[in-house]
């Protein structure tokens, strides 16, 4: 006999379609034996033994489970499905929005404007770094002076201020943060270099977009963020559609250059990716793929960054754009490879949040994030607002919690999620949760059978990166287990061991 207890989702409500059909078969020919038939009992038998031998294949199935996956000691968020088994109950992923701050940039200087735009956000040792463009436009929506590429920098990511570079002249005056006049600046993209073989005078790099649809991509580089040499006039990357804010960084992870650009695919502006070894030879284009389901839908601009704390992921903003009203809004997609991403179609920053988003092209997000000095567990992003109006473009700061984009939340009922199989390694498990009033979040470990080895306690409160304390404590140190997380009227973000 097998019990609901033998198996790992035990009490969970998941469905086992091979045990629960071998044993309706089982009891079906059951029903159907008499034992004066002789013949019967044969087919009977030789029946039996066929079932019996399907039931062991099924359980061995589930007791060993699906390939483990390697996450050793690394960071992982609850950002898509990658991690989990199953779950029952009252309890799903949840999209984050994150909390409206303050306005940390306006765009009023003369060779600046309302369509001042596609902007750039980097830390550089002690700095933040802004790059963006400056443009505007009067009420008809003509343009009133030639893009120029800005910069701006900060020593807190809220404060930030314009230096008077004395570059390059503006009616008449070299008094203004202008840093490039050149081709490109529609869209001049700009991030530092973490490759560690990056010569010194190259340690910032950037795309700038010429011909807008018939050209590409050609490349920049500079010493200090604000010298900028156009690298060759021939575009670097040509297929596709480059009407958009084009980016590239470093890939930490991976040891390698990798781009995002607009193209047009299946009737909508949609997003293509490229690899490099040095930035000015790119191969393995490719069109982003979703997940099954996901509408097709116009995506302006990207906004795609390694997330800093867990490097193997990709986290993206791109800004959903709705042709008819020509408004729109930045939503969450994430990815463990760079073209596989999980999207989510709530907007993360709606155009209903503070002040004069519901405009022709008025919320982007801005491409980059942050922990700022003495706000360890916030990370800020930065979103536009006020585009196209009579008044100056303006950049406004975003709260989320740590690593806080998606959450395994469970509802007032309370539920159960069951992870994969996990190759672990670390003596301690690590979570980043909210437990609200009246709420309760429990962890079990799992063996590979499926037996539970360590069950914590009732956790409660608000912590980040916080050792789970267990009252049957489990013998952690490295192998393969499951966790099963209980969770009612709570939120949890994110695991480590350590």
């Amino acid at each position: 006999m097998f019990h609901a207890s033998d198996f790992p989702g035990r009490n969970t409500g998941q469905t086992r379609p091979g045990f629960e059909i071998g044993l309706s078969f089982s009891l079906s020919s059951v029903s159907t034996f008499h034992q004066t038939e002789w013949h019967n009992m044969a087919i009977y038998i030789r029946l039996m033994v066929t079932v019996t031998m399907f039931l062991q294949v099924t359980v061995s199935t589930i007791a060993v489970g699906a390939e483990p996956i390697d996450i050793v000691n690394r960071l992982e968020l609850f950002v898509d499905s990658h991690l989990i088994s199953g779950m029952d109950g009252d309890v799903g992923r949840q999209l984050i929005r994150p909390e409206p701050q303050e306005v940390v940039l306006e765009t009023g200087e003369p060779w600046e404007g309302n369509t001042s735009g596609y902007y750039t956000v980097f830390q550089d040792g002690g700095t933040y770094r802004m790059i963006y463009r400056g443009w505007r436009h009067d009420e008809k929506m003509k343009a009133v002076h030639k893009e120029v590429t800005c910069y701006a920098e900060s020593k807190d990511g809220i404060h930030w201020t314009k230096p008077n570079l004395g570059l390059f002249e503006w009616n008449g005056s070299k008094e203004n943060n202008i840093v490039w006049l050149g081709p490109g600046t529609h869209n001049f993209t700009a991030f530092r270099d973490a490759n560690p073989a990056a010569p010194a005078e190259a340690r910032y790099k950037a795309f700038g977009g010429v011909g807008s649809f018939g050209g590409g991509l050609v490349p920049f580089t500079s010493p200090d963020c604000v010298h900028w040499t156009l690298g060759q006039e021939k575009p670097v990357i040509t297929n596709g559609a480059f009407d958009s804010q084009n980016l590239a960084f470093w890939d930490t992870d991976r040891g390698e250059y990798r781009a995002y650009w607009r193209y047009f695919g299946d009737g909508v502006r949609a997003i293509r990716t490229a690899t490099s070894k040095d930035f000015m030879h790119w191969e393995n284009e490719a069109d982003l793929t979703y997940s099954e389901g996901t509408p097709n839908e116009h995506l302006y601009t990207n906004a795609i960054q390694k997330y800093f704390r867990a490097p193997h992921l990709f986290v993206g903003f791109p800004t959903r754009y709705e042709p008819k009203s020509q408004q729109v809004e930045p939503i969450l997609m994430t990815s463990r490879d760079g073209v596989l991403f999980q999207r989510y179609a709530e907007a993360v920053i709606p155009r209903t949040a503070p002040r004069d988003r519901n405009h022709n092209r008025s919320n982007y997000m801005v491409w980059g994030m942050f922990q700022l000095p003495g706000k360890p567990n916030e990370i800020s992003v930065y979103g536009t607002e006020n585009y196209y109006e009579s008044t100056p473009g303006r950049v406004r700061r975003f709260v989320y919690r740590v690593d806080g984009f998606v959450a395994l939340r469970g509802g007032i009922g309370g539920g159960n999620v069951l992870t994969k199989p996990l190759r672990y390694k670390g003596q301690r498990l690590l979570l980043n949760y909210v437990v609200n009033a009246g709420g309760a979040l429990t962890v079990e470990v799992l063996d590979n059978a499926g037996q539970v080895i360590g069950r914590s306690g009732t956790l409660s409160g608000d912590a980040v990166d916080a050792p789970v304390v267990w009252e049957q404590k489990p013998a952690l140190d490295e192998g393969i287990i499951r966790l099963r997380f209980t969770i009612r009227n709570a939120d949890v973000y994110s695991m480590q061991f350590k």
